[in-house]
C-alpha cells in the first residue's frame, strides 16, 4: 500500500485512477507487488483509508525524516548552509482554513509550503505548510536546522534573522527589494547600494536550489494545485513529494554506492 501511495504522488494519480492504473500498467503492477493471475488489486477506498491511516498518525513527517536519515547515512550529510523560501498553491475549493494573499499584481487562494534547503546538496531538509496569507519570514525559526553558518533568502525574507535564534557567526545573506533601492534619492548612497546588491546577487546562483525541489513536485509529480481540503491533509502530502523529490535528486549518487 505504501508503494501504491507513492504511485499517486509520483503521477499525481486520484484514488481511483489509480486503481485503474494498477490493471492497466504491468509495469507499476511489478512495482507493487501484484499478480493479477492470484489476487485481484486494491481498489480505490482501500488507498484512500490507507491515506487517512498515514495522515492520523502523522507517518508522512516520519518518513520525510526517514528518507533525510538514509540520505545522511549514505553520505549526504547537511552542510553549514541554507536556502529558504515558499511556493503558493491554488486551490479552486473556498476552503475555510485556505486565505488568500498578494504577490505582484497577481491574487491567490490557497497554501503555501515553506522549505529550507541544504546548500550543497540541494535535500529538502525541512518543510512546513501554512495558509497563504502567513508571512514567509515569519517561519525561518521552524524551518533552520540550527548548525547554519550561512542563510540565503530572497527579499520575502527581509529581517529573517529577527525571526530565528541568534547564532554567533552565522551570516545572512537575503537579496534586497529593487523597489526600495531605486527609490533612495542620494545617487551616491543608491549607486553604492546597487553595487552591494550586485555583489549579493552572485549568491543569487546558490539561492536558485531551493527552486530545484518546487519544480520537481509541480513539473515532475504533477502536483500543481492542493488537492484536498484542510491544511493537515494537503501539508502531509507536501512532505510525502519532497521526500521523494530529495530521493530523486540524490538518484545518481545512491546508485553510484550500489555499483
Amino acid at each position: 500500500m505504501l508503494r501504491i501511495h507513492f504511485l499517486q504522488q509520483w503521477y499525481a494519480l486520484s484514488d481511483p485512477a489509480v486503481e485503474e492504473a494498477l490493471y492497466d500498467f504491468a509495469s507499476m503492477r511489478r512495482f507493487v507487488g501484484i499478480d493479477l493471475g492470484r489476487e485481484s488489486a486494491p481498489d480505490e477506498t482501500t488507498a484512500c483509508k490507507f491515506r487517512h491511516l498515514l495522515e492520523k498518525h502523522g507517518l508522512a513527517k516520519t518518513l520525510f525524516e526517514a528518507v533525510n536519515r538514509h540520505l545522511h547515512n549514505q553520505g549526504l550529510k547537511l552542510s553549514q548552509g541554507t536556502v529558504v523560501d515558499a511556493t503558493k498553491n491554488r486551490d479552486k475549493a473556498r476552503d475555510p482554513e485556505m486565505h488568500q494573499t498578494k504577490k505582484g499584481s497577481h491574487w491567490y487562494f490557497g497554501m503555501k509550503a515553506h522549505i529550507c534547503v541544504d546548500q550543497a546538496t540541494g535535500v529538502v531538509h525541512s518543510g512546513v505548510t501554512k495558509a497563504a496569507n502567513v508571512g514567509d519570514v515569519t517561519q525561518v525559526g521552524d524551518l533552520l536546522h540550527g548548525k547554519e553558518r550561512v542563510v540565503f533568502g530572497d527579499d520575502g525574507y527581509i529581517g529573517a534573522q529577527n525571526h530565528a535564534k541568534a547564532k554567533r557567526g552565522r551570516q545572512w545573506y537575503i537579496a534586497a527589494k529593487r523597489s526600495e533601492v531605486k527609490a533612495i534619492e542620494d545617487e551616491t548612497l543608491r549607486e553604492l547600494t546597487e553595487q552591494i546588491e550586485q555583489i549579493k546577487n552572485i549568491k543569487a546562483s546558490i539561492r536558485a536550489a531551493v527552486e530545484h525541489p518546487f519544480r520537481m513536485i509541480k513539473r515532475q509529480f504533477g502536483h500543481v494545485k492542493a488537492r484536498y481540503r484542510g491544511l493537515a491533509k494537503n501539508g502531509a502530502q507536501v512532505l510525502m513529494l519532497f521526500a521523494l523529490s530529495n530521493l530523486w535528486m540524490s538518484r545518481e549518487y545512491l546508485l553510484a554506492k550500489t555499483r
